[in-house]
């Protein structure tokens, strides 16, 4: 058995909709604008005529369990929610077709995308990464998994609530790039492995949240995600 200086960080993990057994996570991505409606409210159109999905990926000390109450984050003044649905990989494949994409799909979940908006607007503007905006411990919130092997969603309402009022309400039928091109395009940059999970983009209305704020959010035939904003660290 190796030895190591310090103790090596545990298993991320998720549970599992009636089973016992967790769902141990391997890897975060996510897909950048892919509703209209908040591509525009970003400032940035997108024409899928003439662009590929984009993406970006967050550590996994990022993930935290739905339910929990987590501090509002350091050096921002502008936090937001991004609502949206959370496919799970269950199975390995490279330059996966997008008719043969459902093969990889082990199930979903709902989540949240937890975004220091400010830094990352200020990274955008000035062409660096966006790591210091969407990177943020304890930032991306995940429900428990739903078993649905090679079942590709296709439409479903998304919504989320904050302290009662609905802020984020469309269907999953509005994604630009659908979960089978989804799968179909990450696959041509990563060898997908069981165990990633892919947050599919937000719908419009994004906001801020302060501390006490309680969010809800909610994916017709997957399930509900929720959090509650604490003090500042």
């Amino acid at each position: 058995m190796p030895s190591y200086l310090f103790n090596p960080p545990p298993v991320a993990a998720l549970p599992i909709r009636g089973q016992s057994e967790l769902f141990p996570v391997n890897r975060l991505f996510f897909v950048g604008r892919n509703y209209h409606a908040h591509a525009v409210e970003m400032g940035k159109p997108v024409d899928k005529s003439l662009e590929r999905p984009f993406y970006f990926t967050k550590s996994l000390t990022t993930l935290t369990p739905s339910g929990v109450t987590v501090p509002y984050p350091s050096e921002t003044t502008n936090y937001h929610f991004e609502m949206e649905l959370v496919v799970a990989i269950g199975r390995a494949g490279f330059r996966v077709a997008a008719a043969d994409a459902h093969e990889l799909v082990y199930g979903y979940a709902a989540g949240l995308d937890m975004t220091r908006r400010d830094l990352q607007l200020v990274a955008r503007d000035k062409g660096r990464p966006w790591d210091l905006g969407k990177d943020i411990e304890q930032g991306s919130v995940c429900s428990e998994i739903v078993p649905m092997p090679f079942t590709v969603i296709e439409r479903g309402a998304i919504e989320l609530q904050v302290n009662g009022q609905t802020k984020q309400k469309s269907d999953v039928d509005k994604l630009i790039w659908n979960i089978r091109e989804i799968i179909e395009d990450l696959s041509r940059f990563y060898h997908l492995q069981a165990g990633d999970l892919i947050y599919t983009g937000t719908p419009e209305g994004v906001g801020a949240v302060v501390s006490g704020d309680r969010l809800e959010g909610h994916v017709d035939g997957v399930g509900s995600v929720s959090l509650t904003i604490g003090p500042a660290a």
